[in-house]
Protein backbone atom coordinates (compact mmCIF):
# COMPACT_ATOMS: atom_id res chain seq x y z
CA UNK A 1 0.00 0.00 0.00
CA UNK A 2 1.30 3.42 -0.95
CA UNK A 3 0.20 6.64 0.75
CA UNK A 4 -2.18 8.60 -1.46
CA UNK A 5 -1.79 12.04 0.08
CA UNK A 6 0.08 13.63 2.96
CA UNK A 7 -2.74 15.55 4.60
CA UNK A 8 -0.31 17.26 7.01
CA UNK A 9 1.36 19.00 4.04
CA UNK A 10 -1.73 19.37 1.88
CA UNK A 11 -3.68 21.42 4.43
CA UNK A 12 -1.42 22.47 7.31
CA UNK A 13 -3.73 25.09 8.80
CA UNK A 14 -6.71 22.78 9.36
CA UNK A 15 -4.42 19.99 10.61
CA UNK A 16 -2.89 22.49 13.07
CA UNK A 17 -6.40 22.96 14.49
CA UNK A 18 -7.08 19.21 14.52
CA UNK A 19 -3.85 18.75 16.47
CA UNK A 20 -4.89 21.46 18.93
CA UNK A 21 -8.17 19.67 19.63
CA UNK A 22 -6.28 16.38 19.89
CA UNK A 23 -3.99 17.95 22.51
CA UNK A 24 -7.02 19.21 24.45
CA UNK A 25 -8.48 15.70 24.42
CA UNK A 26 -5.22 14.18 25.61
CA UNK A 27 -5.12 16.69 28.48
CA UNK A 28 -8.85 16.62 29.35
CA UNK A 29 -8.44 14.69 32.59
CA UNK A 30 -9.73 11.29 31.52
CA UNK A 31 -7.39 8.44 32.36
CA UNK A 32 -4.60 8.12 29.81
CA UNK A 33 -5.08 4.35 29.73
CA UNK A 34 -8.78 4.76 28.96
CA UNK A 35 -8.03 7.17 26.12
CA UNK A 36 -5.55 4.69 24.63
CA UNK A 37 -8.13 1.91 24.78
CA UNK A 38 -10.96 3.84 23.15
CA UNK A 39 -8.63 5.16 20.44
CA UNK A 40 -7.54 1.61 19.73
CA UNK A 41 -11.11 0.27 19.66
CA UNK A 42 -12.43 2.97 17.31
CA UNK A 43 -9.42 2.50 15.04
CA UNK A 44 -10.05 -1.26 14.92
CA UNK A 45 -13.68 -0.66 13.94
CA UNK A 46 -12.64 1.80 11.24
CA UNK A 47 -9.86 -0.43 9.91
CA UNK A 48 -7.18 2.22 10.45
CA UNK A 49 -3.87 0.36 10.57
CA UNK A 50 -1.95 3.61 11.10
CA UNK A 51 -3.90 4.41 14.27
CA UNK A 52 -4.08 0.81 15.54
CA UNK A 53 -0.30 0.62 15.25
CA UNK A 54 0.28 4.02 16.85
CA UNK A 55 -2.18 3.67 19.74
CA UNK A 56 -1.19 0.14 20.65
CA UNK A 57 2.47 1.25 20.65
CA UNK A 58 1.73 4.33 22.76
CA UNK A 59 -0.38 2.31 25.19
CA UNK A 60 2.47 -0.19 25.68
CA UNK A 61 4.88 2.70 26.27
CA UNK A 62 2.52 3.99 28.98
CA UNK A 63 2.43 0.60 30.70
CA UNK A 64 -0.60 -1.12 29.17
CA UNK A 65 -0.25 -4.89 29.01
CA UNK A 66 0.06 -6.69 25.69
CA UNK A 67 -2.69 -9.10 26.76
CA UNK A 68 -5.24 -6.32 27.33
CA UNK A 69 -4.31 -4.72 24.01
CA UNK A 70 -4.83 -8.03 22.22
CA UNK A 71 -8.24 -8.38 23.84
CA UNK A 72 -9.62 -4.92 23.04
CA UNK A 73 -11.30 -6.35 19.93
CA UNK A 74 -12.99 -9.00 22.10
CA UNK A 75 -13.61 -6.85 25.19
CA UNK A 76 -17.11 -8.27 25.83
CA UNK A 77 -15.69 -11.76 26.38
CA UNK A 78 -12.65 -10.71 28.40
CA UNK A 79 -12.60 -10.35 32.19
CA UNK A 80 -9.58 -8.01 31.99
CA UNK A 81 -11.52 -4.76 31.65
CA UNK A 82 -13.23 -2.74 34.39
CA UNK A 83 -16.90 -1.80 34.23
CA UNK A 84 -15.86 1.78 33.43
CA UNK A 85 -13.69 0.58 30.54
CA UNK A 86 -16.54 -1.62 29.28
CA UNK A 87 -18.90 1.35 29.37
CA UNK A 88 -16.32 3.38 27.44
CA UNK A 89 -15.95 0.62 24.83
CA UNK A 90 -19.73 0.37 24.40
CA UNK A 91 -20.01 4.17 24.04
CA UNK A 92 -17.08 4.18 21.60
CA UNK A 93 -18.69 1.52 19.44
CA UNK A 94 -22.07 3.24 19.45
CA UNK A 95 -20.66 6.67 18.52
CA UNK A 96 -18.25 5.25 15.94
CA UNK A 97 -21.12 3.34 14.29
CA UNK A 98 -23.77 6.08 14.42
CA UNK A 99 -24.87 5.39 10.86
CA UNK A 100 -25.87 1.84 11.84
CA UNK A 101 -28.02 2.72 14.85
CA UNK A 102 -28.72 5.84 16.86
CA UNK A 103 -27.69 6.11 20.50
CA UNK A 104 -30.56 4.82 22.62
CA UNK A 105 -31.66 5.99 26.06
CA UNK A 106 -30.35 2.67 27.40
CA UNK A 107 -26.92 3.31 25.82
CA UNK A 108 -26.84 6.74 27.42
CA UNK A 109 -27.90 5.51 30.86
CA UNK A 110 -25.29 2.74 30.78
CA UNK A 111 -22.54 5.24 30.00
CA UNK A 112 -23.83 7.63 32.63
CA UNK A 113 -23.48 4.98 35.33
CA UNK A 114 -19.70 5.19 34.94
CA UNK A 115 -19.06 8.75 33.72
CA UNK A 116 -20.12 12.14 35.04
CA UNK A 117 -21.78 14.54 32.59
CA UNK A 118 -18.44 16.34 32.16
CA UNK A 119 -16.58 13.08 31.58
CA UNK A 120 -19.19 11.86 29.12
CA UNK A 121 -18.75 15.00 27.03
CA UNK A 122 -14.96 14.58 27.16
CA UNK A 123 -15.25 10.90 26.24
CA UNK A 124 -17.54 11.74 23.32
CA UNK A 125 -15.13 14.39 22.01
CA UNK A 126 -12.24 11.92 22.37
CA UNK A 127 -14.20 9.38 20.33
CA UNK A 128 -14.99 12.02 17.73
CA UNK A 129 -11.32 13.00 17.63
CA UNK A 130 -10.03 9.50 16.90
CA UNK A 131 -12.73 9.13 14.27
CA UNK A 132 -11.45 12.33 12.61
CA UNK A 133 -7.92 10.89 12.51
CA UNK A 134 -9.25 7.58 11.17
CA UNK A 135 -11.16 9.44 8.46
CA UNK A 136 -7.95 11.13 7.40
CA UNK A 137 -5.60 8.15 7.65
CA UNK A 138 -7.79 5.48 6.00
CA UNK A 139 -8.75 7.22 2.73
CA UNK A 140 -5.30 8.75 2.28
CA UNK A 141 -3.63 5.41 3.16
CA UNK A 142 -1.32 6.77 5.83
CA UNK A 143 1.45 4.44 6.93
CA UNK A 144 2.76 4.91 10.44
CA UNK A 145 6.48 5.82 10.50
CA UNK A 146 7.31 2.84 12.75
CA UNK A 147 5.65 0.58 10.18
CA UNK A 148 7.56 2.23 7.32
CA UNK A 149 10.82 1.47 9.14
CA UNK A 150 9.80 -2.17 9.54
CA UNK A 151 8.84 -2.44 5.85
CA UNK A 152 12.19 -0.91 4.81
CA UNK A 153 14.05 -3.37 7.06
CA UNK A 154 12.34 -6.42 5.52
Amino acid sequence: MQPRLNFFHASPEIIKNVRALNKAVDECGLEKSLLHLIKLRASQINGCSYCVDMHSHEAREDGESEQRLYLVAAWRESPLFSERERAAFAWTERLTRLSEQMVTDEDFEQARKHFSDDELVKLSVAIGMINVWNRLCVPFQSIHPVREERIAAE
